[in-house]
């Protein structure tokens, strides 16, 4: 049947394909494996001497460097933690490391690792940003100025900041054999903050700055309030139970990462525990699926003036991903089975052009939106611009990855090795050629963008952006280790 179809192919076709392979072929010849690797070192080179701060990073900055900005504008002496930030740049660094077995690459990753140690806080994690500036660090209670000297001291693990700070530096002390004793001490002091600040029914806060007394969090279930005010509480909802932002499901990530590099089964257990959390916060019909955050009475709560109580057609469906990977990595049951009431629960609310609303009312279902003044309604014609109240729908997926999880049962899944050897594809090198070939004779990548908190400020709508940098030596690096 294969050698019929083969010969039903028309020659045109035929010669197509041939021309296209032989194509790749020469693309792929045409950067050889030391180019690549002058071109990455080139790269890493200028972002260490003209980019970093103390061996931090921004988001972006102008292409001459001027300007930089995180989630706001940001001075020379600030470097930010939340992605694409300081960790995510250490990160990248270390996985060129393992994929080149380049000891330069590493030196980088120690210098990045440094500089998150020297923003940790007393109380255990980061604050989004961490300030280099003399006079600005008195403001912080930094651990390495002695942990006394500013007032400021709220860990925050809104956006993955303290979570991905520590995904990097635990991988980058285990690259360390456990050795580099400031990198070592700063992930075990964070990962001790992540299990006291843990609460007794297995959630996280979106902040803390000391842990919480167990007396004052009862383990109770997911209920709806009788009534709910239509306009903002304003109620400090930082220590509330929190899914937004993915919250909860990185801090599991995180501790089952911790228990493999450490052997500990402590952070194992705390990641189950969160689990256990998230199958206690399924809400009961007709809304089986989950709220943005919880009050300590386990009811949807507000948060900020955009997100009401109601049931989250967003964070939800990570939720539903997060139990996967748990029943993956641990074998446990449990976890999945919240996921097919909460699955048909959600593709009965799907809008007409099959998106999700953000948020839905508490019991009725109606999708809840507001308007330019903050003004909570039913209707979609004057939304804010800043804030998705929509997002797609990714229910297919999760229900085929949960149907191939009961098939295949637990795999009991490791972490990704990035010392495996990348295979040789023709799009791979494709694509190295293409980043070798945007770099400029700085070592920069510049792209046509504007800076986002400058505005008119920033008139050369050229910018050089952390995210394209990491995106561009995960690549080369790549091309490195399927080239060796």
């Amino acid at each position: 049947m294969k050698n019929n179809i083969n010969r039903q192919i028309p020659l045109k076709w035929a010669t197509g394909l041939l021309l296209i392979w032989a194509l790749s072929a020469v693309a792929a010849e045409e950067l050889t494996h030391q180019q690549a690797a002058n071109a990455l070192q080139k790269a890493v080179r200028f972002f260490r001497t003209r980019v970093a701060t103390e061996g931090g990073y921004l988001w972006r900055y102008s292409s001459d460097l001027k300007k930089r900005e995180g989630e706001g504008k940001a001075s020379a002496s600030t470097v930010w933690v939340q992605p694409p930030g300081t960790p995510a740049i250490g990160a990248v660094y270390l996985r060129a490391y393992q994929r080149t077995e380049d000891a330069y690459y590493l030196e980088a990753a120690i210098e990045t690792g440094l500089a998150l140690v020297n923003g940790q806080l007393a109380s255990g994690g980061w604050d989004y940003r961490i300030e280099f500036d003399p006079e600005k660090r008195k403001k912080y209670a930094y651990l390495s100025d002695s942990g006394s000297a500013g007032k400021r001291n709220t860990t925050t693990l809104d956006d993955n900041t303290t979570q991905s700070a520590l995904s990097f530096l635990i991988r980058l002390d285990r690259a360390l054999q456990f050795q580099h004793q400031a990198i070592h001490n700063s992930s075990l002091v964070g990962l001790e903050s992540l299990l006291k600040a843990q609460y007794p029914n297995g959630a996280w806060p979106q902040r803390f700055s000391s842990s919480p007394d167990p007396a004052s969090f009862p383990v109770l279930p997911a209920s709806y309030p009788d009534i709910w005010s239509r306009t903002h509480s304003r109620q400090d909802y930082r220590a509330f139970y929190t899914f937004n932002d993915n919250t909860i499901a990185d801090s599991i990530h995180l501790m089952l990462d911790a228990a493999e590099i450490y052997n500990q089964d402590t952070y194992r257990q705390a990641a189950l525990k969160a689990g256990d959390f998230i199958i206690l916060a399924q809400m009961p019909a007709p809304q089986p699926a989950w709220a943005q955050q919880y009050n300590l009475q386990c009811q949807p709560a507000w948060a900020r003036k955009f997100e009401p109580p109601s049931i989250t057609g967003g964070e939800s469906q990570g939720v539903m991903r997060t139990l996967i990977q748990l029943y993956r990595r641990t074998g446990q049951q449990k976890y999945l089975g919240a996921i097919p009431s909460a699955l048909d629960y959600l593709a009965s609310s799907l809008l007409p052009d099959g998106q999700l609303a953000r948020f839905y009312e508490l019991k009725t279902n109606r999708p809840l939106y507001f308007t330019r003044q903050y003004e909570l309604v039913y209707t979609d014609d004057d939304l804010p611009t800043h804030y998705a109240f929509k997002v797609s729908s990714s229910l297919a997926s999760i229900r085929q990855q949960y149907e191939a999880a009961l098939t295949s049962g637990a795999d009991q899944l490791q972490m990704n090795s990035e010392s495996t050897p990348y295979p040789r594809s023709a799009s791979l090198a494709n694509k190295a050629i293409e980043v070798v070939r945007q770099l400029d004779e700085r070592g920069a990548w510049v792209e046509a963008n504007r800076l986002k908190y400058h505005g008119q400020d920033d008139p050369s709508r050229e910018i050089v952006d952390c995210r394209t940098f990491i995106q561009n030596v995960d690549t080369l690096s790549k091309y490195l280790s399927a080239t060796k």
